[in-house]
């Protein structure tokens, strides 16, 4: 079941990255660290009514961030649809690695875009990080088009690549 999460929640959540965190680390991909994602950002998703969790038997699957807000990092990025355009971004989806490769990721994804559609949203827009090749993938079979390189100085040194799918 895909839900708005709660506050309730939170120390859930934050054990659900840290454990994708310290997952990615050990396969030498350094995407998120002690910076990102923080509490402090969850608990703004949450105020929001932006995130979502995906759950089964009371426990949290994954999560994901519905925004219409665009990040000042997005600015310079020459997006499909017009800069200005009525477009979703997705932040901070994550799945347990326990697991992982069970489609709880396509379901959110499928959530988030079935959402946009729902709520007239011209776009789905994202970024993930470029040393992450399951991620890259993943949104390129779903039919996202690879933009520009954005940087998070504080996540890495690599890029970031943008992807937008128009609906």
């Amino acid at each position: 079941m895909i839900e708005p999460a709660n506050s309730t929640q939170l120390e859930e959540i934050l054990a659900l990255t840290r454990a994708c965190v310290a997952k990615m680390i050990k396969a030498g991909i350094f995407q998120w660290n002690e910076h990102y994602p923080s509490q402090t950002a969850f608990q703004q998703d949450i105020d929001r009514d932006e995130l979502y969790v995906s759950t089964q038997s009371g426990k949290i699957l994954g999560t994901i961030v519905i925004s219409d807000l665009k990040d000042e990092v997005y600015k310079p990025v020459t997006w499909l649809t017009p800069a200005d355009a009525k477009s979703i971004y997705i932040h901070r989806l994550a799945v347990h690695p326990d697991v992982q490769g069970q489609g709880i990721a396509k379901q959110l994804m499928d959530f988030a875009e079935d959402y946009a559609r729902k709520n007239g949203y011209v776009s789905v827009r994202l970024d993930t990080f470029s040393q992450n090749p399951r991620n890259n993938r993943f949104y390129q079979k779903r039919g996202y088009k690879k933009l520009e390189e954005i940087f998070f100085p504080k996540q890495s040194k690599y890029p970031f690549y943008c992807y937008e799918i128009v609906l």
